[in-house]
């Protein structure tokens, strides 16, 4: 049978015409989708008021007052979320456990594509509001998954493995693209970056001790000798550049690259703590594979349950009914059998309006999907060279978050410095806050927490290479901290000032290194450190509430 043009847009985009062989690499992405997107309420539920909150770092009220002044009516595509209507403590925290509820209930498999679409209206209206706090490449990674997950999820409140309505395939093969892009652009930003760290094969010499919230296991490796550093960073090019073409191979290697990059996505995930990054990367591995690789590792009664019943989707019955949801759909001829005439033009009439509304998805599919593949690789073109295509349906996405490009570690940090926020009653005597994530005590071991994510703990890593000129939410820490507010003290470990706040506050700067094997055997500390200085203007508040500067920081020399 020839190829038309409707022919065409059947297959990638009418669900009907998708795949048959991924109901259960479709069920259990979704489920790990769905934790994933739990796991990044369940973060924001403790922090988010101390983040964006009405006395937070950076209250998302003032940030949508300062965009609606400037942008008017617009604002809402600008910045997408239902925080428009309300940007207070309950509003924060309750949007947290609704996106939470939801992802309980994707994971239980009740009503996914309903789910699906509360989890992102929920995580895109905290991303859109958020500023600083969500600048992170993971969350538009979880965006863009999430939004294509929406077309490749089946109908029905409790669908199962959703047989009869495999996913669309052009969302399907998105979210593999997705995947790919993430790799290679990756690769490409390391060659196109210019640091010469990668040329040199000397990137990941200190890796595992300057990343932005070490493990324990990235200690020990750490310590392994340089030829495995320097192969790691070859073969970390290779991956990246060249292997990962084997997506878009037959089978057979496809599950051979599956299986190296789960294995290399288990390694990061053991020795760096990028929240939920490398869990999503994971997972978007599994489309990698199909029905009969994964039913090896499953019951033989689900295995019984699914072959039957692909057997039965796969085979095209030749009447109308079968073909009812295709845009080429014709009407039906009568029949001897029909009802009489009035039930019959009720039947007919339920079924123009069925077959419009078919029409209409399908169509929205395909402009939506188009349009995301569009704006992807041309994102991609750009990253190797600049090519003259348009550039306007490429910012119109932006705003959704769903259309992205990546490019993870171009250039690598050859130094780890930690920000560290003071208070004291004297200008003398100081007292460290303590963080509940970052380096701060030499003796205690670097946790293994993702996808758990303290945004301020790794924003303070980001802000620390740079200066606090650069990094507002710094000093408006600071200003929180001197009036002991609760949401933000909450941020950290503990309060040096429980009965009432500090007369001052500052921020300094200390450099970190790994210690050596002997000096942790010999004093048992995983840490060493070196005092750089102020970091940020110490203040103080005075009694009319006017925030004073009592010292400047001196200038610094650069930090890579």
């Amino acid at each position: 049978m020839g190829w038309t043009p409707s022919s065409v847009i059947r297959w990638l985009f009418d669900s009907r015409k998708g795949p048959s062989d991924r109901f259960l690499t479709r069920w259990i992405f979704l489920r790990a989708l769905g934790a994933i997107y739990f796991s990044a309420f369940f973060s924001l539920a403790f922090q988010i008021r101390g983040l964006i909150g009405p006395e937070g770092i950076l209250p998302a009220g003032e940030y949508l007052k300062s965009v609606a002044e400037q942008v008017g009516y617009v604002r809402y595509w600008y910045v997408p979320s239902v925080l428009w209507f309300s940007s207070g403590g309950h509003m924060l925290t309750g949007l947290c456990w609704v996106g939470m509820l939801a992802a309980v209930l994707l994971v239980l498999d009740i009503w996914p594509r309903g789910m699906l679409v509360i989890c992102f209206v929920c995580f895109l209206s905290f991303v859109s509001a958020a500023e600083d706090f969500s600048g992170y490449q993971s969350d538009g990674m979880l965006l863009e998954a999430g939004f294509l997950s929406l077309f490749v999820a089946p109908g029905g409140v409790r669908p199962g493995f959703g047989e009869t309505r495999p996913p669309v395939r052009a969302a399907f093969y998105l979210l593999l693209w997705e995947w790919f892009r993430i790799y290679f652009e990756s690769g490409v930003a390391k060659i196109a970056g210019g640091d010469p760290e990668w040329r040199n094969f000397t990137a990941i010499d200190e890796y595992y001790q300057n990343g932005p919230l070490p493990t324990w296991i990235g200690w020990y490796a750490q310590h392994l000798p340089h030829w495995f550093h320097a192969g790691t960073a070859a073969v970390t090019l290779a991956l990246e550049l060249a292997l990962i073409w084997v997506t878009f191979l037959p089978r057979r290697f496809r599950i051979m690259l599956f299986v190296i990059v789960t294995g290399w996505q288990i390694g990061i995930i053991l020795t760096a703590n990028y929240t939920f990054l490398n869990y999503l990367v994971l997972i978007l591995g599994f489309l990698l594979l199909d029905d009969r690789f994964l039913m090896r590792f499953f019951p033989a009664k689900w295995k019984k349950s699914i072959l039957d019943r692909t057997v039965e989707t796969d085979i095209e019955p030749s009447s109308h009914a079968a073909d009812e949801l295709s845009i080429l759909a014709t009407p039906m001829s009568p029949s001897t059998d029909d009802p009489p005439a009035s039930r019959n033009a009720i039947r007919d009439w339920w079924q123009k309006i069925r077959l419009a509304l078919i029409l209409l998805r399908v169509a929205l599919a395909s402009v939506l999907l188009t349009w995301i593949f569009y704006a992807t690789t041309v994102e991609m073109l750009w990253m190797i060279t600049p090519v003259p295509l348009p550039t306007s349906p490429v910012a119109l996405l932006d705003p959704l978050r769903i259309a992205n490009r990546y490019g993870l570690f171009a250039v690598m940090t050859r130094g780890r410095y930690e920000i560290e926020f003071q208070g004291s009653n004297d200008g003398k005597t100081w007292i460290d806050y303590p963080f509940r994530h970052k380096p701060q005590e030499l003796d205690k071991a670097p946790r293994i927490y993702a996808p758990y994510q303290p945004r301020l703990d790794w924003n303070l890593w980001f802000a620390s290479l740079g200066e606090w000129r650069d990094n507002p939410m710094v000093l408006r820490t600071e200003r929180r901290l001197l009036s002991n507010e609760p949401d933000v003290l909450a941020l950290f470990a503990a309060t040096p000032f429980p009965q009432r706040p500090p007369r001052q506050v500052r921020a300094v700067l200390w450099q970190y290194w790994f210690t050596s094997m002997g000096e942790k055997r010999e004093h048992g500390i995983w840490w060493r450190r070196e005092f750089r200085g102020l970091y940020a203007p110490a203040i103080q508040l005075e009694p009319d509430g006017r925030v004073d500067v009592t010292q400047w920081p001196q200038p610094m020399a650069p930090r890579e």
